[in-house]
């Protein structure tokens, strides 16, 4: 009687752990932010390199992100250089613009920046600077806030990017929504002497859209090279220092839901070693 006990003991725990599992949702990612590499740099060349080596190293990693200024200057030489170095990451990447990464007149437009992506990474095919992606039960959006014609420090959320975000928030009201940009609408901390050159526009006009819906889980940023967390309105702003920031390193995210408790988002700040010979 008593073995049979045990047994029906173990079967109910093993089916609530079963149950937990089933009803949980996780996933994690890297997020890699103003790497700012360029070809006439080589330091950050074997910074970048050595990031994506560690990467590599790391276990159960859905994807990557780079969240803007991914490289120093905008121009063509630059930009392959930098995907031919995140070509050998093991998962997938992908991209949002920083405040360096395009200018039109240079030649190097967002239209083109993103046919040099998909020309060379297939799996990303979008060819426009707003996007969705979807992986383990999350919506992923990434919001452009770079301008192309007169470039700057300061973000600029364009009108039909908002409309495209709000319905994005709309239509994807019963998931769980991440979203990835350059440039903060919440500041990191101790940012004020930054804020008057690297503010985002009307940055009142994204905080009043993202009140409207409660799905949004948190927003990832950089351009301030700076390590900031802050909850406000039930939204999780991450911002993360420049990869060239020293001690050099890029940010882990774990995310954990489930029905019965609120989402538990997990960061760290993962140093590495820059090295002298990288792939």
């Amino acid at each position: 009687m008593k073995k049979f006990i045990l047994s029906l003991f173990v079967l109910l725990a093993f089916t609530c752990v079963s149950a937990f599992a089933a009803s949980a949702k996780t996933i994690k990612f890297v997020q890699v932010t103003d790497a700012h590499l360029s070809a006439s740099s080589e330091y950050s060349v074997k910074v970048l390199k050595s990031a994506v080596e560690d990467i590599n190293s790391l276990q159960d990693v859905s994807f990557v992100v780079f969240t803007g200024d991914n490289i120093n200057n905008p121009s063509e030489e630059n930009l392959k250089l930098f995907l031919k170095t995140v070509k050998k990451l093991k998962v997938p990447y992908y991209i949002a613009l920083g405040d360096h990464d395009v200018y039109k007149a240079n030649g190097l437009s967002k239209v083109r920046y993103f046919d040099m992506i998909h020309e060379r990474n297939w799996g990303m095919f979008r060819h426009q600077p707003n996007y969705k992606f979807t992986k383990k039960g999350f919506v992923f959006l990434i919001v452009d806030g770079a301008k192309e014609i007169i470039p700057g420090s300061v973000g600029y959320y364009r009108a039909d990017t908002l409309e495209w975000l709000d319905k994005q928030l709309e239509k994807n009201s019963k998931k769980d929504v991440i979203i990835f940009q350059h440039f903060p609408v919440v500041y990191p901390d101790n940012a004020e002497s930054s804020v008057k050159t690297h503010k985002t526009y009307k940055v009142e006009q994204y905080q009043e859209l993202i009140a409207k819906h409660n799905n949004l889980l948190a927003i990832v940023s950089g351009h301030f090279h700076a390590n900031s967390e802050n909850m406000e309105n039930g939204v999780y702003h991450i911002s993360t220092p420049s990869l060239l920031t020293l001690p050099q390193s890029y940010k882990v995210i774990d995310i954990v839901t489930t029905k019965e408790f609120s989402p538990i988002i997990y960061t760290q700040l993962r140093e590495f070693t820059v090295k002298q010979e990288a792939f």
